[in-house]
């Protein structure tokens, strides 16, 4: 929406043109119905279910963590700033897991560029977080908490320490 000064002056909004089909490709498109539009809106940013459930694992093992950290490229789920270890949980929908994304048959093209973006901008934090010397690890929401956290506390200690206690994280570096 652009206010013109007139409609400023007036208190009304003037709607942008847009393409014949409604939406733009960076305008998001009209929901299909309420209920759709209603679940989506209560889908939860930070803080969701899997990232509890791996922080009191990490929590368990004993290492302390900050939470969605302001001053690092896209706000990490989980930072370890002393071994500058940067975890992110990454929901399946959102992040187009392999195994569990599936796209909206409703506005296709729109969902794609939008999923596909995500993505990339992923790969961008990813980018700037290695350059400020960071390591950083990606894990799916369906991954077991207990594995994931024992892979971080491997990592952890690795990090700050040069030797893991024990060399069984499935994961390379």
């Amino acid at each position: 929406m652009v206010r013109s000064a007139r409609a400023r002056e007036a208190g009304e909004i003037v709607a942008m043109s847009s393409p014949s089909d409604g939406h733009s490709a960076d305008r998001r498109p009209p929901p299909l119905n309420e209920a759709v539009s209603s679940q989506m809106k209560r889908m939860r940013r930070a803080s969701t279910k899997p990232e509890l459930l791996i922080r009191r694992e990490v929590h368990r093992r004993g290492l302390r963590f900050r939470v969605n950290h302001p001053d690092l490229p896209g706000r990490p789920d989980i930072a370890f700033t002393r071994a500058r270890l940067a975890v992110f949980v990454d929901g399946c929908f959102w992040h187009r897991c392999p195994e569990h994304c599936v796209m909206p048959k409703n506005n296709g093209e729109w969902w794609e560029a939008k999923l596909r973006r995500n993505v990339e901008r992923d790969r961008e934090k990813d980018a700037a977080l290695l350059g400020l010397g960071w390591q950083v690890r990606h894990f799916w929401e369906h991954e077991d908490p207990a594995k994931v956290a024992e892979e971080v506390a491997q990592l952890w200690h690795r990090l700050l320490t040069g030797s893991p206690p024990d060399a069984r994280s499935p994961r390379a570096l």
